[in-house]
């Protein structure tokens, strides 16, 4: 029988940066490739199978409205180990740092399945910040077969962890895979008749929520008040909490425009189109130096401190007075624009995939 690979993803970022690596395996003859959604994100999961136009083989739906974080990586591990004892996989494949990535290594690792871990090693050295997000990171590695960093930086963090060098391949990260597959395909729509400067806003980690995000919020309103000619652009996540702060805070305002969560390739051509971003999403940090946008990070530490020492991304917390300053600054200083935005992107080359795939397939070969 074909070995088989199962590619393990549950919310958006993590498909966008695995289905890369699933199309890439599945172009390879003689190996079965399975693809298994967990369904942690709902809606926005099925908007990235839709781009890349494939389906999960198996859709286990265990996204149930108001479930605890305990209850919904219990019945992630109930679900996924039936899979897996279903399916009788060679490898399992996940990507990042989300609970479905967390729940999937702990389940191949009771089975006694080798594991790769797409985007392993990246680090706060804080477990607690991002929740919980950094502990699901540092568990996974403990339990990986093949580790597929996508920067040096993020493969020495492993090394400093006594992770045996031979298990880590730098490989690029995925993403840059698929954003720059997505942005060559997909037509610009956004805003085609203005001369507006467009400012993107993404925030949504739960470490923001509350109080962080009204300030946020608060200061980006002034920042859109004191330049008549930009337009804030505010991709809302669809937590509930997040939205009552956003629509709270920044709605009924001519130049702010509070859209759905775009479909990942409609995404990809707002970021291509916006002047510059203000965000707390990782994904995001990866992706937008491909099109030279400068990034204010609204977080307190980074596990990809890449951007931020390449220059393509300054990490400035979610203080008003910080939004201001450096808002200010890329609004009104050229050369501190255009110090950020020529920056080639430390992330990737697109080529990432390719070689997690020569890796996995080596591996089975033995």
């Amino acid at each position: 029988m074909n070995p088989k690979v199962v590619f393990v993803v549950g919310t958006r970022p993590d498909s966008i940066k695995t289905l890369p690596v699933a199309l890439e395996m599945s172009r390879h003859i003689g190996i079965e490739t399975v693809i298994v959604s967990t369904g942690q994100h709902r809606e926005m999961l099925d908007q990235v199978f839709e781009t890349f136009g494939i389906k999960p083989n198996i859709d286990l739906g265990l996204m149930k409205h108001g479930q605890s974080l305990s209850e919904m990586t219990s019945r992630m591990i109930d679900a996924l180990s039936s899979t897996f004892s279903e399916l009788k996989p060679q490898y399992v494949v996940a990507q990042g740092d989300t609970t479905t990535t967390f729940v999937a290594s702990l389940v191949a690792f009771y089975h006694q399945i080798p594991f790769g871990h797409v985007e392993a090693g990246l680090r706060t050295r804080d477990v607690w910040n991002p929740f919980p997000e950094e502990f699901n990171r540092q568990a996974t590695s403990l339990i990986t077969k093949h580790h597929f960093a996508p920067t040096q930086a993020s493969a020495q963090n492993l090394v400093d962890e006594r992770i045996d060098a031979e298990s880590i391949f730098v490989t690029g990260n995925t993403g840059i895979d698929a954003v720059l597959h997505v942005a060559k395909q997909t037509k610009q729509t956004w805003y085609p008749n203005s001369t507006e400067k467009i400012i993107l806003m993404t925030m949504h980690r739960r470490e923001n929520w509350g109080a962080p995000m009204r300030e946020v919020a608060a200061a980006t309103r002034h920042l859109i008040d004191e330049y008549p000619e930009t337009r804030l652009v505010v991709a809302m996540h669809r937590n509930p909490t997040v939205r009552t702060v956003l629509e709270s805070t920044l709605g009924g305002h001519s130049r702010i425009d509070l859209i759905e969560p775009p479909a990942y390739e409609s995404f990809v051509k707002l970021m291509e189109r916006s002047t510059w971003i203000l965000t707390d999403s990782g994904g995001v940090q990866e992706e937008a130096p491909s099109f030279g946008k400068p990034l204010l990070v609204l977080r307190e530490t980074t596990e990809r401190p890449e951007g931020v020492d390449a220059g393509c991304a300054k990490l400035i917390g979610t203080s008003g007075q910080a939004i201001l300053e450096n808002g200010r600054r890329l609004m009104a200083d050229d050369a501190f624009f255009d110090s950020m935005s020529e920056v080639k992107n430390p992330y990737g080359d697109g080529k990432a995939s390719q070689r997690i795939c020569d890796v996995i397939v080596k591996h089975l070969k033995k």
